[in-house]
């Protein structure tokens, strides 16, 4: 690892998205057919524009898990939901997706690089740590160079 760089020390943003990219390039993460078609929350109107937004996602979570362990689908539900529009009423929370949030945590477990913790949720593996950490040291030397 050069210089010791980790995921927190990248920008979110930077790092989910070439976390992503490396994602859809490798080709192992397995797409539900219904990705295509689904909203990603009961508070969303439409489903997303973006065709890779289960990449997009997968790298999002991958990372939700390696800064803060022990994160299970509902936390993960609780953390993508958002703002439930109600009309002319006050808006209220509602909760993302839990099959979404299940089946990028299956999918990214299939990789190795998420595990069951004890105390409940998952957990990052060291090989699912090594992996995202030389992502971040190729998104670090990327912004350097800019």
């Amino acid at each position: 690892m050069a210089g010791g760089i980790t995921v927190k020390d990248v920008h979110a943003k930077a790092f989910v998205a070439a976390y992503a990219a490396h994602l859809k390039r490798s080709g192992k993460l397995e797409i539900p057919a219904w990705t295509e078609y689904a909203k990603t929350g009961s508070h969303k109107e439409q489903s997303p524009n973006d065709p890779d937004w289960f990449y997009v996602r997968a790298a999002s979570v991958a990372r939700h898990i390696y800064i803060r362990g022990g994160v299970g689908i509902g936390a993960l539900s609780k953390r993508y939901g958002g703002a439930k529009r109600r009309g002319s009423r006050p808006n209220h929370h509602a909760d993302a997706s839990t099959n979404v949030a299940r089946k990028v945590v299956q999918g990214l477990e299939k990789l190795g690089l998420l595990e069951k913790h004890t105390d409940g949720g998952r957990k990052i593996t060291s090989a699912g740590q090594r992996d995202l950490d030389r992502i971040a040291v190729q998104v670090a030397k990327a912004n350097a160079s800019e």
